[in-house]
């Protein structure tokens, strides 16, 4: 029987490694022990450890109570996992694992509040790294309580800091650099507005919330890496039996990462990411990472999605692989999206090569069908603005673009299941698709293809219906020169040829 991952495992040399690295400071608290930040961030530390950049080591601990069983698991594998890194690679499918070895503490902030406080006081202390999702960015009203854990993430990091306020006097030298990886423009903002708003609603003094502002830094940040997490139990095991032992917290992910922090690049001597070669960029404004990311990775995720069930196909590779589809999503990308950013062609080319050899990951079976969720809100982000440069700019219409709307059209058109529990489209081949989006969305949808069935409309009328949806797209698209018209050639085309 293997023995699980612990120091025990570990080699001579990795067991000296593990108690040199104990016995560095803690120099930062992270709140998430989930797969995205460990096989994000810790795995960044982890390089940079393991070049000699970074000796501070980590303190983590989990956003709420149900992550308990995880922080077990760590503490009894002595705060080690394995991560496992795959993808392509020059067009080459490549495998890496390694042990990251980054937690001297682990704990439960819910049953060892003491130990939350105790970090506060701490002169080491300088990082805070986040991953609670987007709810964690979310201001709920919540009473402080002395002596008891608060729930909220916000709110601990009030308290965090209040603590810290109070034990330094209000040192300019010794505020905290937080570092959210939550998945929301601007979410060093929102993290901040939230622990003001708590300091306020608690009665704290003005000083504090001062010092919180003047000596305390929240930064935006974009991040991006696509962490698969356990890889299922056949895998697991052949992994097991190479390594010579088990692993509960195993997890994997792509070879490719982003880290976008906007701040100044002298935030590398204290945190040198980049030095260690990793993809990680301290910048003034994140908006052209935030762009390229919108408009190329999840436009062409939206684009290529009601297209791809409609058609019978289920995965992003598959797609990607399939012979008209997939040199359709690449012509659309190349030929009508980029054309319309503000940046440099050949950056964001390579950008767009980078995204389609994501897609192609032989390693990540990502269905179309989750991507699908609120498809319509969707397109209004990521594809609408684009049709609207060409609007904008008295440009034809992007052909391609307006195909891909009119798949999405054609997918909302959706009747209500047998049960009346949700909605359902059918595919060119007859089979049906559930629709997973806002049920009023919906319901509008759908009468608008019943009327239409029933031949009360014309195909054009219906397409002038459905663009008239001002709620849906914050404008009425059914006024915009020409779209209708072409939307409707397209339809027609969709239902005449599947193509």
């Amino acid at each position: 029987m293997l023995n699980l991952l612990s120091r025990a495992v570990l080699n001579k040399q990795g067991q000296q490694e593990n108690d040199d690295f104990n016995a560095s400071p803690i120099t930062i608290l992270q709140i998430g022990e989930g797969n995205f930040i460990r096989g994000f961030f810790d795995w960044m530390i982890n390089e940079c450890h393991k070049q000699g950049l970074y000796d501070g080591r980590i303190s983590v601990m989990q956003p709420r109570p149900s992550g308990a069983a995880n922080i077990a698991k760590l503490k009894e594998q002595d705060g080690l996992f394995t991560l496992v890194i795959r993808g392509l690679e020059d067009g080459e499918p490549v495998e890496r694992d390694e042990i990251v070895n980054v937690f001297a503490e682990i704990f439960d902030p819910y049953s060892d509040w003491d130990a939350f406080l105790a970090l506060a006081v701490s002169r080491d202390l300088q990082f805070v790294v986040s991953n609670t999702t987007e709810a964690g960015l979310v201001y709920q009203p919540e009473a402080y309580v002395e002596k008891q854990p608060i729930l909220s993430f916000s709110g601990k990091m009030t308290l965090l800091l209040y603590e810290r306020y109070k034990a330094f006097e209000g040192a300019d030298d010794l505020g905290l650099i937080f570092l959210p990886c939550e998945l929301l423009e601007n979410n060093g903002d929102r993290l901040r507005d939230c622990v003001l708003r708590f300091a306020e609603d608690w009665g704290l003094p003005t000083a504090f919330m001062a010092w919180i502002v003047e000596h305390n830094r929240f930064m935006n940040s974009l991040v991006d890496r696509i962490v698969t997490g356990y890889p299922g139990d056949e895998q697991a095991g052949e992994w097991f039996d190479k390594w010579g032992y088990t692993d509960k917290m195993l997890s994997t992910a792509e070879l490719y990462h982003l880290w976008a922090i906007e701040g100044e690049s002298e935030l590398e001597q204290k945190l040198p990411l980049k030095q260690a070669g990793l993809n990680v960029h301290w910048v003034q404004d994140l908006k052209p990472f935030q762009l390229r990311k919108v408009r190329i990775l999840n436009g062409a995720h939206t684009l290529m999605t009601p297209l791809g069930i409609l058609h019978g196909v289920s995965y992003v590779r598959e797609l990607m692989e399939h012979p008209d589809l997939g040199i359709f999503i690449r012509e659309a990308v190349e030929n009508e999206i980029l054309p319309t950013l503000p940046y440099g062609v050949e950056e964001m080319k390579d950008y767009a090569n980078t995204v389609f050899e994501r897609y192609l990951n032989p390693f990540i079976l990502h269905r179309l069908s989750d991507i699908a969720m609120n498809s319509i809100s969707k397109f209004k982000a990521r594809l609408l603005p684009t049709l609207a440069y060409y609007r904008d700019n008295s440009l034809p219409l992007p052909e391609r673009l307006v195909h891909g709307f009119a798949g999405l059209l054609r997918y909302y058109k959706v009747k209500q299941n047998v049960d009346g529990d949700g909605y359902e489209g059918m595919t060119f081949g007859g089979s049906s698709y559930k629709v997973r989006d806002d049920v009023k969305v919906l319901e509008q949808l759908a009468s608008i293809w019943l009327e239409a069935e029933r031949g009360e409309y014309q195909t054009i009328h219906t397409v002038k219906l459905l663009l008239g949806l001002t709620e849906l797209w914050g404008d009425d698209l059914s006024l915009w020169p020409e779209l209708a018209e072409s939307i409707n050639v397209q339809l027609m085309g969709l239902e005449n040829d599947n193509v």
